[in-house]
């Protein structure tokens, strides 16, 4: 504050200023490999940034093909995301959080539903900023895309399957082959030795006996 002329102080309001509160999220796929080296860059960039950090999430040794559930630092994150326990997490690598570009984004509205914002040290990514905010946009718009591709080339799969005369779905068998099962029941013998001996599925040989019970 300032003095005046009357010797009386005056206070000039000082800036609010609010520290982010950061979540850390590390993970190898393998026990060979270290964390460490995660951690500490994010640390630093956490650092360059003014954010505190509060959490540290690790996965260590747990492959991302494994689904969320399976990756209990990656769940424990993304509940304590939904309770506001951060305001930024922060990884190592796009590849660190999700199987796929669909699960990145859905990740991503989870916590752009909370409030939360997104770190990624590898891309440069950080959604605290406006350009991080568009990019974060663009990554919906691919993800649509992907899921477009993905439905075409199932289709096209399928349209060419067909134009080879090719039978999509269960396969058929004879009726003959259908009254060897119910034969070979009738004696006693067990569905496996069934399938084996007339060399069908065993899901097959079991359709065929509760489609005639």
């Amino acid at each position: 504050g300032g003095i005046t002329a009357s010797g009386v102080g005056i206070m000039t309001p000082r800036k609010k200023t609010t520290t982010k509160r950061a979540a850390i999220y590390i993970r190898v796929s393998t026990d060979g490999q270290t964390v460490d080296n995660q951690r500490l860059e994010l640390e630093q960039a956490a650092e360059r940034a003014g954010w505190e950090i509060v959490s540290v999430y690790d996965d260590n040794g747990v492959s991302g093909a494994k689904s969320r559930e399976h990756r209990e630092a990656f769940d424990r994150l993304c509940k304590d995301a939904t309770r506001r326990k951060f305001d930024v997490v922060m990884a190592w690598s796009v590849d660190r959080l999700g199987r796929s570009l669909q699960d990145l984004v859905s990740f991503l509205n989870e916590l752009h539903a909370v409030g939360i914002d997104l770190y990624l040290h590898q891309q440069g990514i950080d959604t605290t900023t406006p350009a991080g905010k568009a990019l974060f946009q663009m990554l919906g718009v691919f993800a649509e895309f992907e899921r477009s591709m993905i439905q075409e080339r199932v289709k096209a799969g399928l349209r060419r399957a067909k134009a080879q005369g090719k039978t999509l779905g269960r396969p058929k068998v004879s009726g003959e082959v259908e009254k060897a099962v119910l034969a070979a029941r009738a004696t006693g013998t067990g569905k496996r030795k069934i399938a084996r001996q007339l060399r069908i599925g065993v899901s097959t040989a079991n359709r065929i006996l509760s489609e005639a019970a």
